[in-house]
């Protein structure tokens, strides 16, 4: 029997170091607030210490969406963490870390790698257990530290990310409720516009990446808003004819925070009102797989979501992917 699964409980952890627009040019970009906020929206970002790593931003996360929820550990069945920033490359993975960390026995955890889309591809990947009964209650993270991949000489990119956590707990909610339809897409012939070339098995690392900064973040920014402003909007009309919904039924529209621009555009095409759409990404950048979880944690903190609304969840960024969730709130 098919059971309907939701959101039980969120969390988020975001760095107490504010790193403002003002404090870049101070670091000597070659920019301004006013060209920043312009392009992009963004006023100020978060960004951790040399001390702190993704996994310790996902366990903080992870334990406020657990209390939250009044869910405890031994209640847990899985751990899945959507990063791109991990702690260590390949092995072991940050799910691991994090299960541990938490005190979490005899469950299983895996990273996911879907970038910006991670936490909607980590979503709907756990809905499955529960919905199967394979699991009861399924954690999921999104977590990143772009601000240590990000080349902190290069203005295209260095403005744009910020570092944090977003947690949910997954677990069945009364039928209704929770997830309506989600749908997850991929295009790699767009691989080349958002990466980073060196350090992989493709391109090992070495003295030539150090030198050429090809461990950083490579973005070709217009290629990236093309592609998304072309993709985004189709995929959350697709999933909301598969719902039976149309834009008109969305309370609150949850985007990934990449860029204020693209956010106004999707909004647009949709005909949602500013009233309609969350966005927070004035005060922390582009966060990646974290961005979609702190915005819905914050939009129920502020009351802009309650149960019974419609929320319309969307993810996009490197690979190139780009996913959607469609949820009826509340448990």
């Amino acid at each position: 029997m098919s059971r309907s699964v939701g959101i039980l409980g969120l969390g988020k952890y975001l760095p107490p170091r504010i790193v403002t627009n003002a404090d870049i040019v101070a670091m000597g970009i070659d920019t301004s607030d006013e060209w920043i906020v312009d392009r992009t929206g963004i006023r100020e970002r978060r960004i951790v210490d040399e001390s702190m790593a993704t996994s310790d931003m996902a366990v903080i996360a992870a334990q406020r969406a657990m209390e939250r929820a009044q869910v405890e550990a031994k209640e847990i069945d899985l751990v899945i963490v959507a990063t791109t920033s991990p702690d260590y490359l390949g092995f072991p993975s940050t799910a691991c870390l994090v299960q541990d960390r938490l005190g979490l026995r005899n469950v299983g955890a895996f990273d996911l790698s879907a970038a910006c889309s991670g936490f909607v591809y980590a979503m709907t990947t756990g809905a499955q257990f529960v919905e199967t009964g394979h699991c009861k209650k399924v954690l999921v993270i999104g977590a990143d530290c772009l601000s240590k991949w990000v080349d902190w000489t290069d203005r295209s990119s260095c403005i744009l990310f910020g570092d944090g956590a977003g947690a949910a707990i997954l677990g069945e909610v009364q039928p209704g409720r929770g997830i309506i339809t989600s749908t997850l897409n991929s295009d790699g012939s767009e691989a080349s516009i958002l990466m980073i070339k060196d350090g992989g098995t493709r391109s090992m690392f070495s003295k030539t990446t150090l030198d050429t900064q090809a461990n950083h973040i490579y973005m070709e920014g217009r290629s990236v808003f093309k592609v998304a402003v072309n993709t985004v909007v189709t995929a959350l009309v697709d999933s909301l004819n598969k719902a039976g919904l149309t834009p008109q039924d969305i309370d609150l529209l949850v985007p990934h925070q990449a860029n204020a621009r693209i956010i106004e555009y999707v909004s647009g095409k949709l005909g949602l009102p500013p009233t309609k759409v969350f966005s927070n990404i004035e005060k922390y950048g582009n966060t990646s797989a974290a961005s979609i979880p702190i915005a819905l944690d914050e939009a129920v903190s502020e009351g802009r979501l309650v149960p019974g609304q419609i929320v319309a969840t969307i993810g996009f960024g490197a690979g190139f992917t780009w996913a959607t969730s469609i949820l009826r709130w509340g448990v």
